[in-house]
């Protein structure tokens, strides 16, 4: 099965991936019975966690707005975003509530609002960080990311099992074969695609829509951002990995370990440092990605059940947000 696997990978390098033969795409995979990772459970915290922790709501998503002074929390369990003033953090959180809980969180329009797909309200909201007023958009399908890029919205919709292309508020194209669409990023020319049930990484050109060759993503992806350099680095919390992936076109560079079940990721382009949240040993660590081979090079104990992390690249803050609501960390450089 392996040697199927690799050699269907490799004729992709000529072909937009493994086709049907009705001219389909086929998804990359290794089972029919698709399950996507998740992290594991935090034991009780044994080290005191670094830095400072201010009460915070569960969170799954943390996302840094320099130029807003705001770090913004969403949670799977619950319809509203929490936003912290970074200039006095220990001070209570705004809440702006939503129509559903956030699959994701993206800043927009400068950093002066932020993008939350909705997957349980079918839609995509905006949120106005100065007035707290949402638009909302309807989106079929459960979209669980959204990325703008120009005049055109891309959104993952793993119910559809496709990746939507809206322009104006309407979809002008589907792109198929994603069951497991969850984050999309912007490479260059291309929107990256990492599907968390094929566990792997699939290119869509911006103008066109279609696909490009695909590669696997270790064992269980889970989580990517983009780097500096212009590649993808991706958690693979199954594999216990760190991946880096060039594009255009898409090759895999690094794999470093990461034991410790391997979640929340967040990248420093100041430092070229890849922070990553270890589930499974209530850490954090930090991997040097400006070599050849990512290298660790810090390692903090943190609050129980790290599933999120986000770093502000002005001051090099980084914020650690516990699933299990046990608090806000705050590690100053």
């Amino acid at each position: 099965m392996r040697r199927l696997i690799a050699a269907c990978l490799a004729a992709s390098a000529l072909l937009a991936g493994c086709s049907d033969s009705d001219g389909g795409s086929r998804p990359l995979q290794v089972t029919d019975e698709l399950t996507a990772a998740t992290p594991a459970t935090s034991p009780p915290t044994t080290t005191e966690p670094a830095g400072r922790v201010v009460p915070a709501p569960p969170a799954d998503h943390t996302v840094v707005l320099p130029e807003q002074h705001t770090l913004a929390l969403a949670g799977a369990d619950r319809a509203s975003i929490t936003l912290f003033d970074t200039r006095a953090i220990e001070q209570p959180p705004r809440t702006v509530d939503l129509p559903a809980p956030a699959a994701s969180l993206r800043p927009v329009r400068g950093g002066q609002a932020l993008l939350a797909a909705l997957p349980a309200a079918n839609a995509v909201a905006e949120i106005d960080l100065a007035s707290g007023r949402v638009h909302r958009t309807a989106v079929s399908g459960g979209p669980v990311d959204a990325l703008p890029v120009a005049d055109k919205l891309f959104v993952a919709r793993p119910q559809a099992k496709d990746v939507a292309i809206l322009r104006d508020g309407e979809i002008q194209r589907r792109v198929d074969g994603f069951p497991g669409a969850h984050e999309l990023l912007r490479r260059g020319s291309t929107v990256v695609v990492l599907d968390r049930l094929t566990t792997s990484l699939t290119p869509l050109d911006i103008d066109t829509g279609d696909k490009q060759p695909a590669l696997r993503a270790g064992e269980g992806a889970t989580r990517a951002v983009t780097d500096r350099f212009g590649r993808v680095l991706v958690v693979d919390t199954r594999g216990a990995e760190i991946m880096a992936f060039s594009t255009e076109p898409l090759i895999m560079k690094q794999r470093s370990p990461a034991g410790g079940s391997p979640y929340g990721l967040a990248y420093d382009p100041a430092q070229d440092l890849a922070w990553v949240t270890l589930t499974a040993r209530n850490e954090l660590v930090g991997y040097d990605t400006a070599t050849g081979q990512a290298e660790q090079s810090h390692r903090v104990p943190t609050v129980r059940q790290p599933e999120s992390v986000a770093v502000n690249p002005e001051t090099g803050t980084r914020y650690i947000a516990s699933a299990a609501g046990e608090g806000l960390q705050v590690v100053r450089k």
